[in-house]
Formats: structure tokens, C-alpha cells, sequence
């Protein structure tokens, strides 16, 4: 298995790392390029969602991302990945997002908590966090809420976390999205 790591900005060495202790091969994107290479699944990590959107526009990554998403590519969002996945921005995933919820860098915390699919409590680090606002459809499903907030979602081959499950020693979240890549039922979306 091969997981590609959008690598414009942001914690994607750290997820890099989670998934190589995992066994897992990972390869950077950081240009068009880079995205022609074979590829199982993405993720789009936390950092800062605008640099983040420009930088996709610019390298001409945005359309294929979210054409490849569309026509059923697994990818795990955290934080910003979670607001680019968003309606307002690639508008893969069925989410209205607040971002910067629990304010500036100040506001950031730690937590432990629940998750739909994962055995006890995972830890959640939250920096500048964004929430899940809204749901806008049946096929996207809440799976984790911290204060009344949802925090991880999930919408077919999907998955979205305000939190960054990359900055702890717990593997128990890339774990899950290994078995999203593994299973066969097609979740192709409509544009």
C-alpha cells in the first residue's frame, strides 16, 4: 500500500511517520507531478487551510485532488484537511466547518475521547481547531464530539478530524482509515 501526503504545508511528516510505523509507504505531493504517481489513498494534513487552498490552485493540484476524491480516492483530512474537504473549498464532504472554533493558539488543548469504530478513549490534541458545524447529508456520519462538537466524520471513503491524531503516540485513528482503504464497496460521490 501507498498513501500519498500532501506535503505543501503543515504536519506531514508526522503522519508520514505514524503510517511508516505501520507499515505503510507513503510519497509526498508537493507538485502536479508528484500526483501521477500510483497512489491508494491521501492525506491532506493539518496546517493552514488558506495557504493550503492557494497553493493547490496555483500547482494545478485542485482539480485532479478533487476529481480523484469524487471518483472514490480514500482520503483523511485533520484540521485544515478537514476544512478543505469542506462545501466551501474541494467540496468532496457533506460539512459546513467553523474554522479556528476554539480560538488562536492560545485556545489550543488536549482531550481524550471517543470514536465511532475505535476500542476506548484516543487521545485528541486540538490546535486552532476547526468543528463540524453542520452535517448536509445522510451519508455523512458523526464520530466523535468534544463539548457538544463534532470533531470526526466520516461520508464514504472519507475521513475528517478537527484534531491531529498525527501528534500522539496513538495509531488507533490511521489504523481505522487503513481499513476504509481496504474495503471493497464502491463510494463513488456525484460532483
Amino acid at each position: 500500500m501507498n498513501i500519498a501526503v500532501l506535503a505543501l504545508q503543515g504536519a506531514f511528516i508526522e503522519h508520514e511517520q505514524i503510517l511508516h510505523q505501520l507499515g505503510v509507504q507513503t510519497h509526498e505531493i508537493r507538485q502536479l507531478s508528484d500526483w501521477q504517481k500510483p497512489k491508494d489513498a491521501l492525506i491532506i494534513p493539518g496546517g493552514e487551510s488558506t495557504a493550503q487552498m492557494l497553493l493547490l490552485k496555483q500547482l494545478g493540484l485542485f482539480h485532479p485532488i478533487r476529481e480523484a476524491i469524487f471518483n472514490g480516492l480514500p482520503v483523511f483530512g485533520t484540521c485544515a484537511g478537514m476544512i478543505l474537504l469542506s462545501k466551501d473549498h474541494l467540496g468532496t464532504m457533506d460539512i459546513e466547518v467553523r474554522r479556528n472554533a476554539y480560538g488562536r493558539q492560545l485556545g489550543s488543548f488536549h482531550t481524550d475521547g471517543k470514536v465511532d469504530g475505535l476500542e476506548g478513549h484516543i487521545p485528541m490534541t486540538f490546535i486552532r481547531a476547526p468543528y463540524i458545524e453542520k452535517i448536509l447529508s445522510p451519508q455523512c456520519h458523526p464520530l466523535s464530539t468534544v463539548d457538544g462538537h463534532i470533531v470526526a466524520a466520516r461520508q464514504g471513503k472519507q475521513l475528517a478530524t478537527s484534531f491531529h491524531p498525527e501528534l500522539t503516540d496513538h495509531l488507533g485513528m490511521h489504523q481505522y482509515f487503513l481499513q476504509m482503504i481496504q474495503e471493497k464497496e464502491s463510494c463513488q460521490l456525484t460532483a
